[in-house]
């Protein structure tokens, strides 16, 4: 049995339902959980290095406080607790730059914290996953969140990023070539980057996905909803690549759909 855990980055305040709606209605109607790695409180004056503004940030209109929180969408809110496929997993805090890439231990525990704090504001469960922005994470981002969450999915680990009392068992993970390892009560993943993108070529990222799905007994499956979205215009020919994916799922007796809690909940077996 293969198993496969998929992760929709950057929903936040300014996230259109319908959207998410339109993207996942598949997935759900099958029955696969969609686990979305939810900003806390977004910082809406985000750029990119051309000026443009972030690309979670496209359905914004018009003026804003700089830090919004997603409870203040209560027409998602209400959508994302409604479809009980969707599984809500702590993205940062305000996902500023490099947010969790920092080594002010005050700092990090103050964002830890209010995010989970903003998403129990909104009304959702304590959060058991933590996904870091861009995926970066500090030696002090890690060892705080590893306190906190059961589970932190990134991209990759660096041996000078991790707690010098992970070592050991960061080198077995290496000499085992394990993806996936395990800290104490913390389960440590990785991902195969981001697949499901609109920056890889369409008519070959199916068959990539089912090569890594088979590749190992665990993947995690990347993507960002508002990828779909560019300029607020829906690419038909990138939705139609998602949702091909959820047919291949659903119509593969050999993979299995799970969320981020099946893990620590079942204490799954990572190899």
């Amino acid at each position: 049995m293969r198993y496969v855990i998929l992760r929709d980055d950057d929903t936040n305040a300014f996230t259109p339902a319908n959207y998410l709606e339109y993207l996942y209605r598949p997935f759900l109607d099958y029955g696969l959980p969609v686990n979305l790695s939810v900003i806390p409180s977004v910082r809406s004056d985000l750029i990119l290095p051309d000026g443009r503004p972030e690309g979670f940030l496209t359905a914004k209109e018009g003026d804003a406080p700089p830090l919004v929180p997603i409870e203040y969408n209560p027409e998602l809110v209400s959508y994302l607790k409604i479809n009980a496929g969707y599984h809500i997993v702590q993205h940062g805090c305000h996902h500023d730059p490099c947010e969790f890439d920092r080594e002010n231990r005050d700092d990090v525990i103050h964002r830890l914290d209010q995010g989970t704090t903003d998403l129990k504001n909104a009304g959702f469960a304590t959060p058991r996953t933590f996904v870091a922005p861009h995926d970066r994470f500090s030696r002090i981002s890690f060892d705080e969140s590893a306190k906190r969450f059961a589970v932190l999915s990134t991209g990759w680990f660096e041996l000078r990023r991790l707690p010098v009392a992970w070592w050991p068992r960061f080198v077995w993970k290496k000499l085992t070539g394990e993806p996936h390892w395990r800290v104490g009560n913390t389960i440590l993943l990785s991902h195969p980057g981001c697949l499901l993108s609109y920056r890889r070529p369409y008519d070959t990222m199916l068959d990539n996905i089912k090569a890594s799905i088979h590749s190992q007994k665990l993947t995690v499956l990347v993507t960002h909803w508002w990828e779909y979205f560019r300029n607020n215009e829906p690419d038909d020919n990138f939705i139609e690549v998602l949702h091909k994916t959820a047919a291949y799922l659903v119509g593969n007796s050999g993979i299995r759909v799970i969320t981020f809690d099946d893990l620590w909940k079942t204490d799954f077996p990572l190899s």
